[in-house]
């Protein structure tokens, strides 16, 4: 891992192969692990790939009080420290929020914008009420039971009990961040701002992976967003919750292969 400063914290990242750039954002309660095998399949390709540690998660130190926007602007900074000019970001679940607020900050820099499992919409009044519900908890209880009721309810029932090694890969991994960043992405997702406008009024193509049993975005939520942007590329997942890198590995994998081809022809036509 590599290293730059943002607000005087280290945000960490990887950047690996040669040609098309494509950042690639996880989610809360992740870190750029969860990308290893997608990355190695998409290495196969002329494809850059870069990783990167949100603040607070993975070997990137927490930002206290971080933001949406502070998380887009730290992604910026690793960018800038790699020479990049213009990217494919694709982010799954908090990693598209941070997407979306990068696509708003800096639009001359975005080849395409992917939503992996995510979408452009705030916190409803419920939501948002339990996400602080959650930062209650942790505060009270610290955060590793919160992560071992968190991380299974991401996939699909059959698939958890098929899978119970990746399960506990990914909670003891959880478990080692520490709770004030976990409480400051709660925070931060609880207070940001409607994004469909900046979805709307992207110039670059977006890609949309959607799972059918997704239950942290349900998929009536996930289809609002999908006539926003001018170009799409639209995948829906039978069978698929929240985690498609892992449920539908081969096919997530095809349709960003195929999407960052696109957005390469199109940005030199």
């Amino acid at each position: 891992m590599k290293y730059v400063t943002y607000h005087f914290k280290k945000v960490a990242f990887l950047s690996e192969g040669k040609g098309t750039p494509v950042v690639l954002l996880h989610g809360f309660c992740e870190d750029s692990t969860i990308w290893d095998d997608f990355a190695a399949a998409l290495l196969e390709e002329p494809f850059r790939i870069i990783r990167i540690d949100l603040p607070g998660f993975g070997k990137s130190e927490v930002l206290p009080d971080a933001t949406i926007e502070q998380m887009a602007e730290a992604v910026q900074v690793v960018l800038k420290s790699l020479r990049l000019k213009q990217v494919i970001l694709i982010g799954h679940s908090m990693g598209g929020y941070v997407s979306l607020a990068f696509a708003r900050r800096f639009p001359g820099m975005l080849l395409g914008l992917g939503l992996f499992h995510s979408h452009p919409y705030p916190d409803t009044a419920e939501k948002k009420e339990g996400r602080r519900k959650s930062i209650a908890f942790i505060g009270r209880q610290g955060h590793i039971l919160f992560v071992k009721q968190l991380i299974p309810a991401l996939f699909t029932p059959k698939f958890a009990r098929s899978n119970s090694f990746l399960l506990e890969k990914l909670i003891f991994s959880a478990s080692k961040y520490k709770s004030t960043g976990i409480m400051a992405a709660l925070e931060a997702m609880a207070s940001r701002p409607d994004e469909s406008g900046t979805l709307a009024g992207i110039e670059a193509p977006a890609l949309f992976i959607i799972g059918e049993e997704d239950s942290a975005i349900p998929p009536a939520q996930s289809l609002e967003q999908i006539h926003l942007p001018a170009a799409a590329s639209i995948h829906i997942l039978g069978q698929v919750g929240h985690m498609g890198m892992f449920e539908a590995k081969r096919k997530t994998e095809q349709a960003v292969r195929e999407f960052v081809f696109f957005c390469s022809n199109k940005s030199q036509s």
